[in-house]
């Protein structure tokens, strides 16, 4: 049996790995869904006969709660909120570890033993784990707005002297196991943390912390497993915390900006411009009439997806604007920037449930040379990306890479108004000569915009 048990679980970590790698690219990317599902399946079915469950009605009551909360979330969240959702599942993981490194704590403690890997383990999962609890559940509120940012001078003072204290009642942990209060003081000073570190972090750096966040999660359960000698979850856990980590970097690569940065510090400083100076007599507005007559006649069209579009949930209506100027024999793109949105993928993620094509999403990298060459580009509800103060040596976002939107023939941006974006600076882009503003819901600009050129 024990056999079985490890070759069930080899089983499972090869599907994790090879679902991973399915989701390292688009037409791949099912599969490798699929795989990890079928992975997680055969990891509960060999853990169920590995561990002696205390009652099977306990469990099964468990998987029906969670399956119904599984399925009404699957039902009721829109695209638009799978930030939300992502920052929610996060923490879940987190408190999963938690909970489960406590109870196996409470099992096992003994005023004689001296395992120390087991307690180094379950002090370092305990800490893990519920900063990612705390600081997921800050991250969802701030993407739900219900959450402010608070920024303090003692803030990184704070932090600091919080994760120093969790260390040392880890050493309490390891040196008086039987002291139940020491892992009750990790658990804390970890919450506490988790709130503290999350809370003054803006929402232009919303993408980072969730892809950090997921991070944490999987090394949280990494730590879990070694708490309980169990390689499955070692190896999950490690997988989701090393592409957590990658995908972290690469968040902050596109933002120009490094993950001590983030956490400790802020958007700010720079030079401050005042949008009268940048907008006031330079800003020309358009009609989806007028955009068509400009469609109509462009060869080459670029379309820069933002958050504006997520929130007026115009993907679909994106979807048949792109067809219908394909249908005319215009090429049509989409220059994705990697922190468009408020988490990793978020665009990747609205265009694919639209059914767009993924050959037609293309990466910031392979976009920028193709703008100079652009009829129109149309800016959909995206600003800092495609804000060219980041130029700028002494701007605020200094050397941030952007979308080099400014630079085709002919831009359209499409925003309710004037407003800034996360990093709360205005955009020149607006103002640019080449530049029209069309100032209304992007679903309904997008889809009077197609009628229009069907029409023409």
């Amino acid at each position: 049996m024990s056999d079985l048990i490890q070759g069930g679980y080899l089983i499972a970590a090869i599907l994790f790995i090879l679902g991973l790698k399915g989701l390292a690219r688009p037409r791949t990317a099912v599969r490798g869904n699929l795989l990890g599902a079928l992975g997680m399946l055969v990891a509960v079915a060999v853990t169920v006969t590995d561990q002696a469950i205390v009652s099977y009605w306990v469990l099964l009551a468990g998987i029906a709660v969670g399956s119904s909360i599984g399925a009404l979330l699957a039902v009721k969240v829109q695209m638009t909120g799978m930030p939300e959702l992502v920052a929610l599942f996060n923490g879940l993981g987190g408190l999963a570890s938690v909970l489960v490194v406590f109870a196996s704590y409470v099992e096992r403690v003994d005023p004689e033993m001296e395992d120390n890997t087991f307690l180094v383990a379950a002090g370092l999962s305990a800490l893990i784990g519920a900063i990612t609890f705390t600081g997921s559940i800050m991250a969802y509120g701030k993407l739900r707005g219900s959450v402010p940012t608070w920024r303090s001078s003692t803030a990184a003072y704070v932090n600091v002297g919080l994760l120093v204290l969790a260390g040392l009642a880890i050493l309490g942990v390891v040196f008086k196991p039987s002291t139940i209060g020491w892992l009750l003081a990790v658990i804390i000073l970890s919450a506490i943390a988790g709130i503290t570190l999350v809370l003054p972090i803006g929402g232009a750096d919303m993408p980072v912390v969730i892809a950090l966040l997921n991070s944490l999660s999987g090394l949280a359960a990494a730590a879990t497993g070694f708490a309980l000698g169990n390689s499955l979850l070692i190896i999950a856990g490690s997988l989701v915390g090393a592409s957590g980590l990658v995908l972290t970097q690469v968040m902050c690569v596109a933002m120009n900006r490094t993950l001590a940065n983030v956490i400790f510090g802020a958007i700010s400083g720079g030079e401050s411009l005042d949008p009268d100076d940048v907008y006031e007599g330079k800003v020309r507005s358009t009609s989806a009439d007028d955009v068509a007559l400009i469609l109509d006649s462009a060869e080459r069209v670029v379309i820069v997806p933002g958050y504006g579009m997520a929130v007026a949930q115009a993907q679909h209506a994106v979807r048949d604007l792109a067809r219908s100027l394909e249908q005319r024999g215009t090429s049509v793109t989409f220059a994705i920037h990697p922190v468009a949105g408020r988490m990793p993928g978020h665009m990747n993620v609205l265009l694919a449930e639209a059914e767009v094509d993924y050959e037609d999403l293309i990466e910031m990298a392979d976009a920028n040379p193709m703008f100079a060459q652009t009829d129109l580009t149309i800016v959909i509800g995206a600003n800092d990306v495609v804000n060219p103060v980041a130029r700028e040596p002494e701007s605020a976002i200094a050397g941030m890479p952007i979308l080099d939107a400014d630079k085709s023939r002919t831009v359209v941006v499409i925003k309710r108004s004037l407003s800034p974006g996360f990093a709360g600076i205005p955009n020149p882009l607006f103002a640019q000569e080449n530049t029209l503003m069309l100032f209304a819901d992007a679903k309904q600009a997008v889809s009077d915009i197609t009628k229009a050129l069907n029409e023409v």
